[in-house]
């Protein structure tokens, strides 16, 4: 058994895909709402899964207190998977309504501005490829082409491109992932791509069970 993963809770979150696709990979799932949930549930891993509009997840995470438990969280580089609204949230802000994100990594979210015939949400399947050589989120994964599930309006785009670990293409390159230590985020879902996506969450639950080397 891995170990225990944190799934914070926002109330707009797909939380069953999410907590469903880590115990389909022997993870063992620990919904918090709370930095008190947090701090009991014993768990060496943290996902922020979202669904939905930015500013009501920076919201949630701001009222419950989660906002400064995640930033402490990354700034210990314990192991972190944001995904989608959780990708965005760490950036300084987003034109989505103005909204002020927790300013975890320097940089913005934009909106695609695309020409005919494509559309805005970018959803459905597209193909990745990934930037960094071996991270421990990637293992077993094709550097080019894996396909992944989106379903987004506005991308992310960081200041340092160091922390980019995959791109996509639609209409415009954009940034489908990022990766600093043992902190990482995609805006694609895995809890929705499949068996690959279950080797992204499979790979994160393994990175939370290994020691922490320096």
């Amino acid at each position: 058994m891995s170990a225990p993963i944190a799934v914070i809770d926002t109330g707009i979150c797909n939380l069953r895909s999410v907590t469903k696709a880590l115990e389909a990979v022997g993870a063992a799932p620990r919904v918090v709402r709370t930095p008190a949930e947090l701090d009991a549930s014993g768990a060496e891993g943290l996902v922020l899964p979202g669904v939905g509009a930015l500013r009501d997840c920076v919201f949630s995470l701001r009222s419950s207190g989660l906002d400064a438990s995640v930033k402490e969280w990354i700034g210990l580089d314990r192991p972190f998977l944001g995904v989608c609204l959780g990708m965005q949230a760490l950036f300084d802000s987003s034109e989505e309504g103005g909204v002020k994100g927790l300013g975890v990594f320097a940089g913005s979210v934009v909106r695609f501005r695309l020409a005919a015939p494509l559309k805005i949400p970018h959803m459905g399947w597209n193909t990745i490829r990934f930037t960094q050589d071996d991270s421990p989120l990637t293992e077993g994964l094709q550097a080019q082409g894996e396909s992944f599930y989106f379903v987004h309006s506005f991308h992310c785009v960081p200041e340092d491109r160091s922390l980019v670990l995959a791109e996509c293409d639609y209409g415009v390159p954009f940034v489908a992932a990022i990766g600093l230590g043992r902190v990482f985020a995609t805006q694609f879902h895995p809890e929705k791509s499949q068996a690959k996506g279950l080797a992204i969450y499979r790979n994160f639950a393994a990175s939370a069970s290994a020691p922490l080397i320096r």
